[in-house]
């Protein structure tokens, strides 16, 4: 959450990809951790970003529904021009042009929605929809997703995930998110996990960057202990 360059699967499309393309498979190849910064605040926005980055993060959302999210995603796309950094809980097209006029460049969204995802793509954005089912799944993957948002995970659970993977196209891009923590990785990734986003468990309202970088250190070595099947 490295393969091949055609490790974004997506069913009925050109496996040519775009220099973002390329930088999110480099990403996803190097520490494959969303980092879901819900609730950031602006005023918190550098310090937290700064923690995240020197523990390796660079993948991070703050999602929408975060006071002044925009805000918060201008000033981290700004300050970490490396990293990819972009929007959860996504759920209009017009929320995505602003995510893009803010220097977004990752939509993350809690379900499927086609309009979302053609909105992301013309803009040139990467795009993780949510999924739980193989009908959710295959459609996302031929409407032009990058990559599978699993959610909830907790009621998908890492059997649900193996199940999926045996129908899924092999070098599809599947990262469960909720309830992820640091303890219960080997289960997914033993399932066929590729990454994860992690929400409160890395980051909530009002912990100070020397916590959110210990951590994500915590998060790191944990998924780099337990490799994926």
């Amino acid at each position: 959450m490295g393969r091949a360059v055609c490790a974004f699967a997506r069913l009925g499309h050109s496996n040519t990809m775009t220099p973002l393309q390329t930088r999110f498979a480099a990403a996803m190849d190097l520490l494959p951790l969303v980092a879901i910064l819900r609730g950031l605040g602006p005023h918190e926005a550098i310090a937290t970003g700064a923690a995240l980055a020197q523990a390796g993060f660079v993948l991070l959302e703050v999602p929408l529904n975060s006071p002044q999210a925009l805000d918060s995603i201008g000033q981290l796309a700004r300050a970490h021009p490396n990293a990819l950094i972009g929007a959860g809980t996504v759920l209009t097209p017009g929320q995505v042009q602003q995510v893009h006029a803010v220097g977004g460049q990752l939509i993350v969204s809690p379900h499927f929605d086609a309009e979302v995802l053609r909105a992301a793509l013309a803009l040139g954005m990467l795009c993780l929809p949510g999924v739980l089912t193989p009908s959710e799944a295959f459609a996302a993957l031929a409407a032009g997703a990058h990559g599978l948002k699993l959610f909830p995970a907790e009621i998908a659970t890492p059997a649900g995930l193996k199940a999926l993977r045996a129908v899924l196209p092999p070098a599809t891009r599947v990262l469960p998110v909720g309830g992820i923590n640091a303890t219960n990785m080997g289960p997914w990734r033993a399932a066929g996990a590729d990454g994860f986003g992690i929400g409160s468990a890395l980051y909530r309202p009002g912990k100070c960057a020397a916590a959110v970088r210990e951590s994500a250190l915590e998060f790191a070595a944990a998924f780099k202990a337990s490799p994926r099947a």
